[in-house]
């Protein structure tokens, strides 16, 4: 599922990146905004979902340790949409959808008197 798109601002929620010891620039709890998101094919990574940000240009990745691409984007599960109004965004979770039966009440337990 792809809730990313152009324009929206994201939070970074994984900056460390195994087996690379360039900086990355992306930071956990910064805020970014997505300038492109699609799918992105890598010889190493393989195929992933990518995000570029409009904070950060990449530029060449030609460094020691790089692959030669340009702009390589990160991969978008580093991020999490931001929400502000996150009690908002939860309880549209639990609002019924308007195709979903209406639920029944829990029927109360029923005591029986026990004998001693």
């Amino acid at each position: 599922m792809n809730d990313f798109y152009v324009g929206q601002q994201v939070v970074c929620i994984d900056d460390k990146f195994k087996h690379v010891s360039i900086d990355q620039v992306i930071r956990k709890g910064q805020i970014y905004t997505i300038r492109w998101v699609g799918m992105y094919s890598h010889y190493v990574d393989g195929e992933f979902l990518g995000v570029k940000l409009e904070e950060i240009h990449r530029g060449n990745d030609d460094g020691p340790e790089g692959y030669g691409a340009a702009d390589m984007p990160y991969r978008a599960s580093r991020f999490r949409p931001l929400v502000k109004d996150r009690i908002g965004s939860l309880r549209k979770l639990l609002a019924p959808s308007p195709d979903a039966p209406p639920e029944e009440k829990p029927k109360a337990p029923v005591r029986k008197k026990e004998k001693v």
